[in-house]
């Protein structure tokens, strides 16, 4: 199911920003050629040692790379003959850079007219923080999201690389509508999109509680809303439970853990009283789920139809019996790795899941392959 199988994108892009944008063009069946430097390709090849590291692998799939250096003068002629057979173009350089590497808009737009020129920057184009340099906790920080992930105590940086990911998904949603446009058109696009602006709009529910009701939220206003909890089980693993706000599910909780006793609690009667009371409720429930494994309170709570799942580690997840019928994990042969294996797209077309994969390249694997079509093209 290649919806996009029509469509060519040339990708400039480093780290993940830019990579993740074109993998989601890619995993919907669109050629992606990623323009690496020569030698070292993309910096995030090399994190943590040699070119093929874990983070390089995660953004990088279905995609064929060729190494450019764009200030030579043949290579550079060689970006602009690929640009002019691509209909996409990625870049997420700081503002200036592209062009500076013969890829501003202007310079490709001379070879592909209805280009669609995506620009990917951490703060815009324009104003006092243009030149700032970006990274993930940065845009986190500026767009008011990080404070909702930190802990109260001990407070650090925690969790994976949010506004990277989710800039690159806006970003692939912005060349998606650009693209149905231009059927229509003819004409292309210039697409601007900050990690300022990504992670802002992502971070849409904790605004809306501001100016509607002056709420400032913090890293525990939405889990004591949504009675949201996790305990460690006797074995050490842990469960997560998610009750919202229906009583039936309360209800549920107290006859799976035989704590029926709980409703003549003032403190925990009432949905309103459980959220000013939480941190008690905790407290109750911690040693009780101490006192049974994973699997057995797993089974209690789905047999009182407790909205709840195993909270798993990587090892574990896509070996649960429902990953493993949705045929979440997906293998390929690799050259580096023997297996390549990764998490499918989650869109199913027609009730079809997409289930090919092509490991992501080594550096400029696919340069003379490349360098063939253009020649051919050329000459036909």
């Amino acid at each position: 199911m290649k919806i996009l199988s029509h469509v060519r994108v040339v990708e400039l892009g480093t780290y993940i920003t830019g990579p993740a944008a074109g993998m989601h063009l890619a995993d919907l069946g669109a050629e992606v050629i990623k323009v690496e430097r020569p030698g070292t390709g993309d910096p995030f090849r090399a994190f943590k040692g040699g070119l093929y590291s874990p983070h390089y692998q995660t953004y990088n799939r279905n995609k064929r790379s060729i190494a450019l250096d764009t200030k030579d003068e043949a290579d550079r002629k060689t970006l602009h003959e690929l640009v002019a057979t691509a209909d996409v173009f990625i870049q997420n350089f700081r503002p200036g850079v592209a062009e500076k590497l013969g890829a501003g808009e202007e310079e490709l737009r001379q070879h592909r007219p209805d280009l669609i020129y995506c620009a990917i920057s951490g703060f815009g184009t324009s104003g006092p923080s243009r030149d700032r340099p970006t990274y993930d906790t940065v845009a986190q920080a500026a767009s008011g999201y990080l404070r909702l992930l930190t802990p109260p105590e001990n407070p650090r940086v925690i969790g994976p690389a949010i506004a990277d990911s989710v800039t690159g998904q806006y970003a692939a949603m912005a060349c998606l509508a650009a693209l149905l446009e231009r059927e229509k058109t003819g004409k292309g696009r210039r697409i601007d999109i900050s990690m300022l602006e990504a992670m802002c709009h992502f971070n849409l529910d904790s605004f809306t509680h501001y100016y509607s009701v002056g709420e400032v939220m913090g890293p525990l206003s939405r889990p004591v809303v949504s009675q949201s909890y996790t305990f460690e089980c006797a074995d050490g693993k842990w469960v997560a439970i998610h009750m919202s706000s229906p009583t039936k599910f309360w209800e549920g909780l107290l006859a799976a853990t035989g704590q029926e006793q709980l409703n003549e609690d003032p403190r925990f009667n009432q949905r309103l009283e459980r959220i000013k009371h939480q941190d008690e409720l905790i407290t109750h429930f911690t040693p009780v789920f101490r006192e049974k494994t994973r699997d057995a309170w797993c089974d209690l709570l789905e047999a009182h139809e407790v909205p709840y799942s195993p909270a798993y580690d990587s090892d574990e997840a896509l070996e649960d019996p429902q990953a493993q019928h949705l045929k979440i994990k997906v293998q390929a042969p690799s050259s580096e790795l023997g297996t390549f294996t990764t998490v499918r797209p989650p869109y199913n077309f027609d009730g079809v899941p997409e289930l090919d994969v092509t490991p992501p390249p080594v550096l400029d694997e696919h340069g003379e392959e490349i360098r063939a079509e253009l020649a051919r093209r050329k000459v036909g």
